[in-house]
């Protein structure tokens, strides 16, 4: 049948993954306690879903791959956040190596 709407998108799903489990990591108190990261990459990570959402939707190929593009890089941020978490010890290295591959 195909894709008929942006929860079908493989690329969705696995974001969404990415979102919980970057919401999960940071309940953990030592990262909660550092607001504006876990806000940061909270949002980065969600933005990663929701531009895939939004491009599904926004009506042409050219402005989805727009919006996988902005996907992307959100990914990239996510990614980037997540050294910063190492860097002050609110993750371990295995965690990292876990969630920036869950990222690209």
């Amino acid at each position: 049948m195909g894709i008929t709407k942006f929860e079908d998108i493989t690329a969705w799903q696995k974001a969404r993954e990415l979102t919980s489990c970057i919401y999960r990591q940071t309940l953990i108190p030592e990262f909660r306690k550092h607001y504006g990261l876990v806000d940061q990459i909270r949002r980065a990570s969600g933005s990663v879903m929701h531009n895939i959402a939004e491009g599904f939707d926004a009506g042409s190929n050219k402005e989805l791959v727009r919006f996988l593009r902005y996907s992307f890089r959100s990914a990239s941020e996510v990614q980037s956040q997540l050294s910063i978490a190492l860097d002050v010890r609110y993750i371990n290295q295995a965690e990292l190596d876990r969630l920036y591959q869950q990222a690209t």
